[in-house]
Formats: C-alpha cells, structure tokens, sequence
C-alpha cells in the first residue's frame, strides 16, 4: 500500500516543480507580487512534497528493536514540517505584500499572465481529488495533509487571479493584495495542518463512533460478558486500544485466553486498528 503513498508523493513533487517554474516565469516578466508569492507558495510545496516522500519512505520500513511498533509517527512529522514551511512562507509574502503596496510600483500584466493561476487551479484540484483518495485508502496522514493544502491551493490561486485582473484593468493595488489574501491562506492551512498532525502525535484518541465500534467487535466473541475498560490513542497514524473484557472466572486459563485472542482479532479487524491489548477480568 505504502508503494500507492510514495508514487503520490513523487506525483507531487513533480506537479508542483512544473508550477513553480511557470508561476516563477510569470512573475518576474510581469512583476507580480500575486503571481510571485504564487511561485513561492510552489516552491513551499515542493520541499514539504520531498519531506512527505522521505517521511513515508521511512514510516514503510518494518518494526525493530529500537521501535517495536514500527515506524508510523513519521507521517505525522511529515506533515508538521508542511505546516512550518507554510507558516514562513506566509509571513514572508505578507513583508513582501506590504513593501510593494507602500511603493506602489505596478506590475505588467498580458494575457499570459492572467492564463498561469487558471492553469494552476485546474492542475491543483486534479491533484487534490488524487492525494485524498490515496490518501484514504492507505491511512496517510502526510497525503491527507498534501490534499488538503492542494485544494486550499485553488482557492490561492483565484485570489492571485482576482488580483492579476484587478491590475490589468488599472487597479494596481489588487495584485499586493491578493498577495495579501494568499499569504493569510498559507498562514491557515499551515495551521490547521499543523493541529491535525500533532494531534496524531500526542495520542489524542479517536472519535466516539469508532469507540463504540471498538465495544461492539468485542461484545460479538462468545464467552465475553461485558466490557470494563475500553481506551485507544493515535500512535502515528494508526490506533492502538487497551481493553478489558469480563469473562466467567470458572473458565479454565486455556479458554480464557482463546476469548482473548478472539477479542483481539476482532478488534485489529476494524481497519484503522494496528494493534490491541486485551486484558481478562474473571467475573
């Protein structure tokens, strides 16, 4: 699965090289801030896609000694250096913004201007739809993250648009600030992002529903009376539980340990489940 999350990274990295260097072109023949911090967000993307490639590459190797319970947290840390890079990326391009509103230099707009932020949001939303359905499929946090700024993206790109028209129609001050708007996107999806993610790395447990999903794959093993404790967390991007499950105390070890490891399976089939530990209360 891991293969299907490294071809969508390389994908990224490959579409937002091509953007950066057509927004890049663009912007220093027409001088615009809008399509500039456009470049600049581009090249953002390109160094978190290579840290999304190097962090899922390292979240695939298999568990070892040194971390029993593989490699996962690696996702989430991919992720976080996304939301960084965006958060720096986005003041810069305020600083720049502000500078070329106080100066009032205008830029040179042609039609082929205008033309870049149409061709980056439809590039942009076919590869948001892209890592969003990968990134479901295999659980990828790094992926979700990756579609989810590709899709805030579009949104960048029509307020570079905005203010690339607004300058050629003779309001030079559209285009610093739509610069303006793209930074203060950055600045949000670099948030968001960021919360997201180190909420994976916290522990943070997951929703009710899946809770109670939890409760009732265990409920269905014969033997089991009741539930006791039932409490998960995030360990990356999978779910480790802790559960304890009540049992007849006049069982013998042997058939307790069989409910046992029937509860466990059928927890770990619930597809979000890494690994579950199951404690026996004799009743």
């Amino acid at each position: 699965m891991n293969q299907v999350a490294l071809r969508a990274t390389l994908i990224n990295i490959a579409g937002n090289s091509g953007l950066f260097a057509i927004k890049l072109s663009a912007g220093v023949v027409s001088g615009s801030i809008a399509l500039i911090s456009e470049a600049l967000n581009s090249l953002n993307d390109i160094a978190a896609s290579i840290a999304t490639f190097v962090c899922v590459k390292i979240s695939d190797k298999e568990a070892d000694a040194g971390h029993p319970f593989g490699h996962g947290r690696a996702e989430p840390i991919a992720g976080l250096i996304v939301a960084v890079l965006a958060g720096i990326l986005g003041f810069e391009i305020i600083r720049t913004s502000v500078e070329r509103i106080i100066s009032g230099s205008s830029p040179r707009i042609t039609p082929v201007t205008m033309l870049v932020p149409v061709v980056t949001m439809a590039v942009k939303w076919g590869m948001g739809r892209h890592f969003k359905r990968v990134g479901t499929t295999v659980r990828s946090p790094a992926l979700l993250a990756t579609a989810k700024d590709s899709f805030m993206d579009v949104l960048v790109a029509a307020a570079a648009l905005a203010g690339i028209a607004g300058a050629w129609y003779g309001y030079e001050f559209f285009d610093p600030l739509a610069g303006l708007v793209v930074s203060l996107w950055i600045i949000y999806t670099g948030y968001s992002i960021g919360i997201e993610n180190i909420a994976y790395l916290m522990g943070q447990a997951p929703d009710p529903v899946l809770m109670d999903g939890i409760r009732k794959a265990a409920l269905t093993v014969a033997g089991v009376k009741a539930i006791n404790t039932a409490r998960a967390h995030y360990v990356g991007n999978f779910i480790h539980v802790e559960i304890h499950v009540e049992v007849d105390k006049n069982l013998s070890t042997f058939d307790s340990h069989a409910i046992g490891k029937g509860v466990e399976s059928a927890v770990q089939s619930i597809s979000t489940i890494e690994k579950a530990f199951v404690h026996i209360d004799p009743v």
